[in-house]
């Protein structure tokens, strides 16, 4: 079960019976993948989330939203769920901001909730399932302090100076870690009023950002949720315990936030898979002792390679195995040779460290991909 069997089995629960949850986050960060650009202000009065979905429809197919693959795309469709029960019914919606500044390589955009229950839920916006949204999570691994987490800090301390009420905050993927950030370094006053911080399979942080008080003063109330082959949400370390959940997806696939399985108040738990276990054992642990100038090279020298097959997503790559692998050593053949040797070295770790199922991984079922041609 879904987020969307989730929503039309317990969507008629209101929070006054059955309190938020943790899948009810899950709900509120992938929202937030939506669009309101024309629909929501930064500063305007709260709008009704019968109100949005009928603006953000007016000018878009259902159907067609329907019918795309990215599974950021589908998170509009939420909104019909919502509405459809008691539980976020009458959710209102508000402080909607956006920022694409990509001389500095910044994306960012987030979401305020005003719920039933007289709480407000902050949802910042992760990255897209595309080559270049991940490259951008990967970046993350040598950035501290970036602008995206400057400006979600900002927008937390504007939202709860303007609004009363408790808060809680949370996002999916790159979403996950502003939400972290942003708790840690919003204003005193406002930190004191957040009651749950939620990282869906998002990056973690460095030494420098994990001594700060602000970050340790939150870790108590954060949530870290990973689907049992984590790539993205074991890159980096976090101070609280991750909490591992069953997907119905395979490999990479697995971020989609939409592939995990949920029961009526939580997330199905799933033990870590070798992947996952050699993420967080292995990868992990070498990216943190990285400088970033040799961190931003290999990133730069894996997503060359990546973008090669002229694809925009992973879910496109996995359509076309062969070619895709076929081109990916075409483009490592092109890269200069010190590159080359970057790569290879770091395969040569991976298979050192039992990484065989990195291919997996990236490719699930590339090996029935061989057989000759008829």
């Amino acid at each position: 079960m879904n987020v969307f069997d989730y929503l039309s089995w317990r969507g008629d629960v209101p929070l006054s019976i059955s309190p938020f949850n943790p899948v009810d986050s899950l709900v509120l960060a992938e929202l937030s993948y939506t669009d309101f650009s024309g629909v929501l202000s930064p500063d305007g009065e709260p709008v009704s989330l019968a109100s949005a979905c009928a603006a953000f429809f007016a000018t878009r197919d259902r159907a067609e939203v329907a019918a795309r693959k990215s599974y950021t795309a589908r998170a509009p469709l939420l909104m019909d769920f919502m509405l459809a029960g008691a539980r976020f019914r009458d959710v209102r919606l508000c402080r909607y901001r956006t920022v694409n500044d990509y001389a500095e390589a910044t994306q960012f955009a987030a979401l305020t909730l005003l719920l039933p229950d007289g709480t407000a839920f902050v949802a910042f916006r992760g990255t897209d399932g595309t080559v270049l949204g991940w490259k951008e999570d990967m970046e993350m691994s040598y950035h501290s302090h970036s602008k995206g987490q400057v400006c979600a800090a900002e927008y937390l301390t504007g939202v709860g100076q303007a609004l009363s009420c408790p808060l809680r905050v949370g996002g999916h993927s790159k979403g996950g870690n502003l939400a972290v950030y942003s708790a840690a370094f919003c204003d005193p006053a406002v930190q004191t009023r957040i009651t749950d911080v939620y990282t869906l399979d998002g990056p973690g942080f460095h030494d420098d950002v994990r001594a700060e008080a602000g970050y340790r003063a939150v870790m108590d109330r954060t949530h870290a949720v990973i689907p049992d082959t984590s790539i993205i949400g074991l890159l980096l370390a976090i101070d609280c315990p991750h909490r591992v959940v069953r997907s119905d997806a395979s490999g990479i696939v697995q971020h989609d936030g939409f592939t995990w399985q949920v029961g009526p108040t939580d997330f199905e738990p799933a033990p870590l898979s070798r992947m996952g276990e050699f993420m967080e054992n292995t990868i992990s642990t070498w990216v943190s002792r990285q400088d970033g100038e040799t961190l931003r090279s290999m990133v730069d020298s894996i997503f060359s390679v990546l973008e090669t097959p002229g694809e925009d997503s992973f879910l496109a790559m996995r359509r076309q195995k062969r070619k895709t692998a076929e081109l990916i050593m075409a483009g490592i053949r092109a890269l200069p040779r010190e590159k080359q040797l970057e790569l290879l070295q770091a395969a040569g770790k991976l298979v050192a460290s039992g990484g065989t199922g990195l291919r997996e991984t990236f490719l699930p079922g590339a090996e029935a991909e061989h057989k000759p041609e008829e």
